[in-house]
């Protein structure tokens, strides 16, 4: 029996140490894969990394930049997110247009974001013509505020990376 327990000691040990390691292995990975991101102009926030683009696209083909960048325009989905990224760090900086993710061209005034939820918090203006189908944000006066917009015009835009453990 103390054989047996020896060995049953051993293999416990010898597989905690390979768990250490691939602990260790991990969690360098993951900080060289966080300054990475940070080094191609990544901001994180609340799990989420956000990249806003130094020129302008069309909605459409700022969303393929995000694909591409293996991510999509943001979905704003908390009041924080709004505050934080929108209204301080991004738009008031810039003080430009940026692309989110929100869209009614499916199916005029039936507003969904990228990921297929629909909204529910808040609408955009929704004036002018059918056409304007994607949805801006920016400062409006001193107005943080979300625009219906022709998604042909040409704006900077937000991409939203959500981490995943």
């Amino acid at each position: 029996m103390f054989c047996a327990e020896r060995k049953l000691y051993r293999l416990v040990a010898v597989s905690f140490g390979f768990l250490c390691v691939l602990q260790a292995g991990l969690n360098v990975s993951l900080r060289l894969y966080l300054s990475d991101l940070s080094q191609q102009g990544w901001v994180y926030f609340n799990n989420s990394f956000y990249y806003i683009s130094t020129s302008k696209n069309s909605w459409n083909d700022s969303r393929s930049d995000c694909l591409q960048r293996g991510a999509d325009l943001v979905v704003i989905n908390s009041k924080a997110e709004q505050v934080c990224l929108c209204e301080y760090e991004f738009t008031r900086h810039f003080q430009q247009h940026i692309w989110i993710g929100l869209t009614d061209h499916e199916m005029e005034g039936k507003w969904k974001w990228v990921d297929g939820t629909p909204l529910t918090k808040r609408l955009p203006n929704n004036f002018g013509s059918r056409d304007e189908d994607c949805v801006e944000v920016g400062l409006y006066g001193t107005e943080m505020n979300w625009n219906d917009a022709p998604c042909r015009l040409k704006n900077f835009w937000m991409c939203e990376k959500m981490l995943v453990l």
